[in-house]
């Protein structure tokens, strides 16, 4: 299973669309959106890629609220399940708790990827390259035995994304 994920869009709808576009390409399977969308074009980009897709509320997405019921976005901490797997998503890392398989996060624009206690926990970085003139996201694949992290980021005026792998054995 492959899942793309990724957060931090703020206003920045074109380099969602290449993070949207790029993990369609890469035969994602899913979208996980960790906040801050920021502006209903993000959202529109989400549901008209033709993949399943969740996405939880930013710190940023206060003007989105009323959208919740056209879209599929959430209220943080949000639990879900993909296969036989737990997931928790939030934007903001207040629920960095190993209560679930995976812990999905935002909002530090950092990216970050941790095993622990049974537990992956994973922030994509930013989408919006606002911290640093980087487009991020993940690709999350899950097989039986062992959890595969993909880093993607490419500068904004290239073309290709670039990857950075890691391997957690479950």
């Amino acid at each position: 299973m492959k899942i793309g994920i990724l957060s931090d869009s703020h206003l920045k709808s074109d380099y969602t669309k290449e993070v949207i576009d790029f993990f369609k390409n890469e035969n994602c399977e899913y979208l996980i959106h960790a906040g801050d969308l920021c502006i209903e074009k993000n959202l529109e980009l989400l549901e008209n890629s033709g993949l399943k897709y969740i996405a939880v509320f930013g710190n940023n997405d206060r003007n989105l609220f009323s959208l919740a019921s056209k879209y599929n976005i959430k209220s943080e901490p949000y639990y879900f399940k993909i296969k036989d797997i737990k997931f928790k998503l939030m934007h903001l890392p207040y629920h960095l708790t190993p209560d679930c398989d995976v812990v999905i996060f935002g909002h530090t624009h950092i990216f970050e990827s941790d095993y622990k206690n049974k537990t992956l926990f994973i922030n994509p970085g930013e989408v919006c390259a606002r911290e640093k003139p980087l487009i991020e996201c993940v690709q999350l694949g899950i097989n039986e035995n062992e959890y595969i992290i993909t880093r993607c980021f490419k500068k904004i005026n290239e073309k290709n994304f670039k990857k950075e792998e890691i391997i957690y054995e479950k």
